[in-house]
């Protein structure tokens, strides 16, 4: 039997696989070019604002949706090549499903340490309801 992992093991592993990025260094890697995909779920963004430019494809969907094999891709986000930065709402989820995105083929994933709360935090643009 193979030996119990724990989540804080395997998000180590992830993080040892993929560049994590501070806000700042994450909003010039999407003003070069990278897509920056919004993992949250839609109460969340609701209910504490999205991040101007970036494309909502929730954790639940978002292999799927990027893995340009499953037939469920989204042409516009399925380029192996094209840099990726995910986002969550603290920054643990966006790490494991970079290291997983990094497992199917992407070149360049990366995440947002402290996810939407260091965005928001930082004084990086936000839309908030109503704005």
């Amino acid at each position: 039997m193979a030996e119990r992992q724990t989540i804080d093991g395997l998000l180590a592993v992830a993080r040892s696989r993929i560049e994590r990025l501070e806000p700042e260094a994450a909003a010039r890697a999407v003003s070069a070019g990278a897509f920056l995909v919004d993992i949250r779920c839609s109460d969340d963004r609701r209910s504490v604002g999205t991040i101007p430019g970036s494309v909502h494809v929730p954790l639940s969907v978002l292999f799927w949706r990027l893995d340009p094999s499953s037939g469920h891709d989204d042409p516009a986000l399925s380029d192996l090549a094209r840099p990726i930065v995910l986002i969550c709402a603290h920054g643990y989820s966006s790490s494991l499903a970079a290291a997983t995105l990094r497992g199917l083929g992407f070149a360049s994933v990366a995440d947002v340490i402290g996810g939407f709360e260091s965005w928001a935090a930082a004084g990086l643009p936000v839309l908030r309801d109503g704005s």
